[in-house]
Protein backbone atom coordinates (compact mmCIF):
# COMPACT_ATOMS: atom_id res chain seq x y z
CA UNK A 1 0.00 0.00 0.00
CA UNK A 2 1.42 3.51 -1.03
CA UNK A 3 0.29 6.73 0.27
CA UNK A 4 0.99 9.89 -1.84
CA UNK A 5 -0.03 13.63 -0.53
CA UNK A 6 -2.70 15.37 -2.61
CA UNK A 7 -3.71 19.34 -2.08
CA UNK A 8 -7.28 19.44 -0.89
CA UNK A 9 -7.98 21.43 -3.91
CA UNK A 10 -5.93 18.23 -6.26
CA UNK A 11 -8.22 16.50 -4.88
CA UNK A 12 -11.23 17.53 -5.78
CA UNK A 13 -10.32 18.35 -9.82
CA UNK A 14 -9.16 14.56 -9.35
CA UNK A 15 -12.44 12.65 -8.13
CA UNK A 16 -14.55 15.39 -10.80
CA UNK A 17 -12.84 14.03 -13.46
CA UNK A 18 -12.84 10.62 -12.53
CA UNK A 19 -16.56 10.61 -11.57
CA UNK A 20 -17.05 12.68 -15.11
CA UNK A 21 -15.25 10.27 -16.89
CA UNK A 22 -17.72 7.65 -15.51
CA UNK A 23 -20.63 8.33 -17.82
CA UNK A 24 -21.04 10.95 -20.98
CA UNK A 25 -23.54 13.57 -20.08
CA UNK A 26 -26.84 13.17 -20.70
CA UNK A 27 -26.51 9.43 -19.91
CA UNK A 28 -27.32 7.71 -16.90
CA UNK A 29 -27.03 9.26 -13.25
CA UNK A 30 -24.18 8.72 -11.10
CA UNK A 31 -24.29 7.87 -7.30
CA UNK A 32 -21.17 8.07 -5.48
CA UNK A 33 -20.81 8.68 -1.47
CA UNK A 34 -18.20 9.90 0.39
CA UNK A 35 -17.95 8.04 3.71
CA UNK A 36 -16.25 8.83 6.41
CA UNK A 37 -16.97 9.30 10.53
CA UNK A 38 -17.68 12.89 11.07
CA UNK A 39 -14.91 13.84 11.93
CA UNK A 40 -13.23 13.45 8.72
CA UNK A 41 -15.74 15.60 7.49
CA UNK A 42 -17.06 14.26 4.56
CA UNK A 43 -19.98 16.48 4.17
CA UNK A 44 -16.93 18.79 3.43
CA UNK A 45 -15.56 17.23 0.58
CA UNK A 46 -19.07 16.11 -1.10
CA UNK A 47 -19.46 20.02 -1.32
CA UNK A 48 -16.11 20.35 -2.54
CA UNK A 49 -16.87 18.35 -5.83
CA UNK A 50 -20.35 20.28 -7.12
CA UNK A 51 -18.71 23.12 -8.63
CA UNK A 52 -15.78 20.98 -10.70
CA UNK A 53 -18.63 18.83 -11.43
CA UNK A 54 -21.03 21.33 -12.46
CA UNK A 55 -18.00 22.91 -14.58
CA UNK A 56 -17.46 19.47 -16.27
CA UNK A 57 -21.17 19.06 -17.46
CA UNK A 58 -22.05 17.16 -15.02
CA UNK A 59 -25.22 18.75 -12.35
CA UNK A 60 -24.74 17.59 -8.66
CA UNK A 61 -27.21 17.07 -6.08
CA UNK A 62 -26.13 16.68 -2.92
CA UNK A 63 -27.38 14.30 0.12
CA UNK A 64 -26.59 13.45 3.64
CA UNK A 65 -26.99 10.65 5.21
CA UNK A 66 -28.03 11.83 8.35
CA UNK A 67 -30.62 13.22 6.62
CA UNK A 68 -32.46 9.50 6.75
CA UNK A 69 -31.42 8.13 10.28
CA UNK A 70 -34.24 5.57 11.83
CA UNK A 71 -36.74 7.22 14.09
CA UNK A 72 -35.19 8.11 17.53
CA UNK A 73 -37.04 5.52 19.25
CA UNK A 74 -35.44 2.76 17.21
CA UNK A 75 -31.81 4.26 17.21
CA UNK A 76 -32.39 5.01 20.79
CA UNK A 77 -33.79 1.77 21.90
CA UNK A 78 -30.77 0.54 23.62
CA UNK A 79 -29.98 4.11 25.14
CA UNK A 80 -28.54 7.35 23.96
CA UNK A 81 -24.96 6.33 23.50
CA UNK A 82 -24.58 2.12 22.66
CA UNK A 83 -21.89 2.18 19.96
CA UNK A 84 -23.87 -1.56 18.43
CA UNK A 85 -27.04 0.43 17.50
CA UNK A 86 -24.97 3.44 16.31
CA UNK A 87 -23.07 1.02 13.87
CA UNK A 88 -26.60 -1.53 12.75
CA UNK A 89 -29.46 0.52 13.48
CA UNK A 90 -29.14 4.32 13.14
CA UNK A 91 -29.01 4.55 8.95
CA UNK A 92 -32.33 3.79 7.88
CA UNK A 93 -30.88 1.60 4.29
CA UNK A 94 -34.56 0.99 3.26
CA UNK A 95 -35.59 4.67 3.14
CA UNK A 96 -32.52 5.70 1.85
CA UNK A 97 -32.59 3.28 -1.11
CA UNK A 98 -36.32 3.97 -1.53
CA UNK A 99 -36.06 7.53 -1.76
CA UNK A 100 -32.41 8.26 -3.37
CA UNK A 101 -30.95 5.89 -4.69
CA UNK A 102 -33.45 3.97 -6.39
CA UNK A 103 -35.40 6.28 -8.20
CA UNK A 104 -31.29 6.56 -9.87
CA UNK A 105 -31.95 3.25 -11.67
CA UNK A 106 -31.62 3.19 -15.40
CA UNK A 107 -34.56 3.89 -16.30
CA UNK A 108 -36.58 5.30 -12.99
CA UNK A 109 -37.39 8.64 -12.32
CA UNK A 110 -35.07 10.82 -10.91
CA UNK A 111 -36.82 12.11 -8.46
CA UNK A 112 -34.91 12.01 -5.41
CA UNK A 113 -35.89 13.28 -1.75
CA UNK A 114 -33.24 15.38 -0.31
CA UNK A 115 -33.84 14.64 3.04
CA UNK A 116 -36.51 12.52 5.06
CA UNK A 117 -35.71 13.61 9.09
CA UNK A 118 -34.34 15.69 11.06
CA UNK A 119 -32.21 13.56 13.33
CA UNK A 120 -32.27 16.99 16.00
CA UNK A 121 -36.17 17.18 16.12
CA UNK A 122 -36.82 13.65 15.06
CA UNK A 123 -39.72 15.06 12.46
CA UNK A 124 -40.01 14.89 8.88
CA UNK A 125 -38.19 17.74 7.21
CA UNK A 126 -41.15 17.88 4.51
CA UNK A 127 -38.41 18.87 1.91
CA UNK A 128 -39.90 18.56 -1.71
CA UNK A 129 -37.84 15.68 -4.31
CA UNK A 130 -35.73 17.14 -6.62
CA UNK A 131 -35.10 16.18 -9.87
CA UNK A 132 -32.09 15.29 -11.24
CA UNK A 133 -31.06 15.29 -14.68
CA UNK A 134 -30.02 13.00 -16.97
CA UNK A 135 -26.05 12.44 -16.20
CA UNK A 136 -26.27 14.12 -12.99
CA UNK A 137 -24.14 13.10 -10.34
CA UNK A 138 -25.74 12.14 -6.65
CA UNK A 139 -23.31 13.18 -4.10
CA UNK A 140 -23.78 11.32 -0.46
CA UNK A 141 -21.86 11.88 2.21
CA UNK A 142 -22.44 10.07 5.49
CA UNK A 143 -20.85 7.40 8.06
CA UNK A 144 -21.03 3.54 7.79
CA UNK A 145 -22.07 3.72 4.34
CA UNK A 146 -20.24 1.25 3.15
CA UNK A 147 -20.70 -2.72 3.47
CA UNK A 148 -24.16 -2.25 3.04
CA UNK A 149 -24.63 -3.34 -0.49
CA UNK A 150 -26.12 0.20 -1.76
CA UNK A 151 -25.95 0.50 -5.05
CA UNK A 152 -23.16 3.15 -6.07
CA UNK A 153 -21.01 3.78 -9.20
CA UNK A 154 -18.33 5.08 -6.90
CA UNK A 155 -17.07 4.88 -3.21
CA UNK A 156 -14.87 7.25 -1.72
CA UNK A 157 -13.96 6.71 2.04
CA UNK A 158 -12.12 8.98 4.17
CA UNK A 159 -9.71 7.07 6.48
CA UNK A 160 -8.32 7.93 9.59
CA UNK A 161 -6.30 6.53 12.93
CA UNK A 162 -7.57 5.28 15.13
CA UNK A 163 -5.41 7.82 17.03
CA UNK A 164 -6.27 10.72 14.86
CA UNK A 165 -9.89 9.67 14.55
CA UNK A 166 -10.13 9.90 18.73
CA UNK A 167 -8.46 12.88 19.10
CA UNK A 168 -10.74 14.95 16.17
CA UNK A 169 -13.88 13.71 17.97
CA UNK A 170 -15.60 15.34 20.09
CA UNK A 171 -16.08 14.34 23.90
CA UNK A 172 -19.68 13.95 23.81
CA UNK A 173 -19.22 11.84 20.99
CA UNK A 174 -16.68 9.57 22.03
CA UNK A 175 -18.82 6.55 22.63
CA UNK A 176 -19.09 6.05 19.21
CA UNK A 177 -15.39 5.63 18.76
CA UNK A 178 -16.02 1.20 19.28
CA UNK A 179 -18.70 1.04 16.28
CA UNK A 180 -16.01 2.70 13.98
CA UNK A 181 -13.56 0.10 14.78
CA UNK A 182 -16.21 -2.83 14.66
CA UNK A 183 -16.43 -0.96 11.13
CA UNK A 184 -12.84 -1.29 10.01
CA UNK A 185 -12.45 -4.87 11.50
CA UNK A 186 -16.22 -5.88 9.65
CA UNK A 187 -16.28 -3.84 6.99
CA UNK A 188 -12.60 -2.72 6.46
CA UNK A 189 -13.95 -0.08 4.43
CA UNK A 190 -10.02 0.72 2.81
CA UNK A 191 -10.64 -2.07 0.90
CA UNK A 192 -14.51 -1.98 0.32
CA UNK A 193 -14.06 1.60 -1.11
CA UNK A 194 -12.85 2.41 -4.88
CA UNK A 195 -10.81 5.47 -3.71
CA UNK A 196 -9.45 5.59 -0.22
CA UNK A 197 -7.90 8.98 1.52
CA UNK A 198 -6.03 9.47 4.32
CA UNK A 199 -7.42 12.46 6.17
CA UNK A 200 -5.30 12.44 9.41
CA UNK A 201 -4.44 16.45 8.76
CA UNK A 202 -7.16 17.25 6.87
CA UNK A 203 -4.74 20.49 5.55
CA UNK A 204 -2.54 17.54 4.20
CA UNK A 205 -4.49 14.72 2.63
CA UNK A 206 -3.30 11.69 1.11
CA UNK A 207 -3.96 9.39 -1.68
CA UNK A 208 -3.84 5.37 -0.51
CA UNK A 209 -3.11 3.11 -3.30
CA UNK A 210 -3.39 -0.56 -3.14
CA UNK A 211 -1.01 -2.84 -4.82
Amino acid sequence: MQVHPISPDRLAEMLADRIAALSDPGGRWLRVAVDGAPAARPDLLADALVEPLRLRGRPALRVSAAGFLRPASIRLEYGHQDADAFHDLWLDDGALLREVLDPLEPGASGRVLPSLRDPATDRSTRAPYAELPPGGVLLLDGALLLGRWLPLELAVHLALTPTALARRTPADQQWTLPAFARYEAETGPTEAADVTVRVDDPRHPALVERS
